[in-house]
């Protein structure tokens, strides 16, 4: 069943609109259907059937505990409702605090509360849960961790060109993992909880995209937050929240605060080379810059963890690694000149104009339907704007390349203009009937004009393709 039949059926009237949103991480897609009275729910495609019933029973039940989530109001097979929590997230409000490095007290209360929040997740939300249920697997073992470090290992340290004795770097992974597999855990380990999962609802904080959760110790989720890379939180303040986790903490039990904080300490380190190992697959091999820009603040922390003294042969990996050592490291100093990031958007309007996910706004939406269409014939249904025989009809027609003539003018134009003014961001989107042909073909040919021409980069998003690709400039070809 579609969506729009789903909010038909529960509702009792179609939806006037069907808004595509940014997603997560994960393939699901996210809409904003409206009804005709205005109403409002989130629609969610899901592509994997345990990864939703991983969602859906974990948040009927944090609901039923009280705990802050969005109520899900009607399912069938791989799609369902939500409720509309808004557009608020806990990490575009932070981020005046985040450019600046220094939170006001309207933030600071934000991330407090946040933080408060936590241990009922953690403890309330784990008795009674059927942890079963839990996606990919029920808790955190041996191979969760050792998946994780294998991530790092191959997806960042051997990217960045730095030589290693495998050997020994595995024996100090073998003695990490038994210390982080220690401590006996019947909590709830989110995964992925950080400032970007977190909605605000009259200032207060919801959470989401807690399908990843499973059975595990609680350090986890607060080095995650707390250390997470681009925050860059004070150490004064990372102390402040860490102190309002830990006084939510003792509500359910005695804490033992030396203890917590030594195996804290394990725990950033754990969860630092796991992001790093995100960071080296979608930075350094897949070409995204966004990620790169992420690895010199990441070492940062790791730097700040060393010397490792019972994991000797990683501690001096990793002091190499923040030192700058391999060829392939990237610095601060490179990041920070990164220049304009242009993202470019096919899309059909049959499900909405994409949203603009910087936060920077503006930018163009061209209409394509003016333009010819290859859907209307039956040989080109199946293809595509970016396949060869729709590429002929559509220049040949040369309807799209007069289009196409008009565009380039007056993208050109802003791109010159957002480059003199040191401007990071800029949306292009090219809507069609079916985000298919005319649009896709219109989004991958500017791409390529601009970095052909500019100095810039380009986030390419087929979005009703499932297509996202980055486009630098320096290597256009083997992109």
């Amino acid at each position: 069943m579609s969506l729009e039949s789903l909010f038909e059926r529960y509702t009792g009237a179609a939806p006037v609109s069907c808004v595509a949103l940014t997603g997560s991480a994960s393939h699901r897609r996210y809409y904003r259907l409206t009804g005709p009275d205005g109403r409002t729910l989130i629609g969610v495609e899901g592509t994997d059937a345990d990864e939703n019933r991983a969602f859906l029973t974990i948040d009927r039940h944090f609901a039923a505990k009280g705990i802050n989530v969005p109520k899900v109001v009607a399912e069938d097979g791989l799609c369902y409702l939500q409720e509309d929590l808004g557009s608020t997230v806990l990490y575009d409000a932070l981020s005046e605090g985040r450019n600046s490095g220094s939170y006001s007290p309207e933030e600071v209360l934000l991330l407090k509360k946040t933080l408060a929040a936590l241990p009922k997740i953690q403890v309330e939300g784990a008795r009674g849960l059927d942890f079963s249920v839990c996606y990919p697997q029920p808790s955190f073992d041996a191979r969760m961790v050792d998946f994780d470090l294998n991530y790092f290992k191959y997806n960042f340290l051997k990217l960045t060109g730095l030589e290693f004795n495998e050997v020994f770097l595995q024996d100090d992974f073998d003695r990490l993992r038994a210390d982080l597999l220690a401590e006996p855990s019947d909590t709830f380990l989110y995964r992925d909880f950080n400032a970007r999962n977190v909605m605000l609802v009259g200032g207060e904080p919801y959470f989401i995209d807690f399908q990843g959760g499973r059975r595990g110790p609680v350090h986890y989720d607060v080095a995650s937050f707390l250390w997470q890379a681009r925050a860059r939180y004070p150490e004064a303040l990372r102390e402040e929240l860490l102190q309002v986790y830990l006084e939510a903490l003792r509500a359910y039990g005695p804490v033992d605060e030396s203890h917590f904080r030594e195996r804290l300490r394990l725990f950033i380190l754990f969860r630092m080379l796991q992001v790093l190992g995100c960071y080296g697959f979608r930075g350094l091999w897949e070409g995204n810059k966004a990620f790169t820009s992420s690895i010199p603040p990441a070492l940062e922390i790791v730097h700040g963890l060393l010397p490792l003294k019972d994991y000797p042969y990683l501690s001096g990996v990793l002091s190499a690694l923040s030192e700058g050592s391999g060829k392939n490291v990237p610095s601060e100093k490179k990041e920070e000149s990164a220049g304009l990031t242009v993202t470019i958007y096919s899309f059909s309007y049959r499900k909405g104009i994409p949203e603009d996910a910087s936060g920077n706004g503006g930018g163009y939406v061209f209409d394509c339907r003016s333009v010819h269409n290859p859907g209307k014939y039956e040989q080109f249904k199946q293809l595509t704007g970016l396949d060869a025989p729709v590429i002929q009809f559509l220049e040949e027609d040369g309807e799209i390349l007069r289009f196409l003539d008009a565009v380039y003018s007056l993208v050109d134009a802003h791109v010159e203009r957002f480059l003199q003014r040191g401007f990071t961001h800029l949306q292009v989107s090219f809507g069609c009937t079916g985000g298919q042909h005319r649009s896709a073909y219109s989004a991958q040919h500017l791409a390529e004009h601009l970095v052909a021409k500019y100095p810039v980069r380009v986030h390419l998003i087929h979005r009703e393709r499932g297509i996202d690709r980055w486009l630098p400039q320096e290597c256009v070809e083997c992109k």
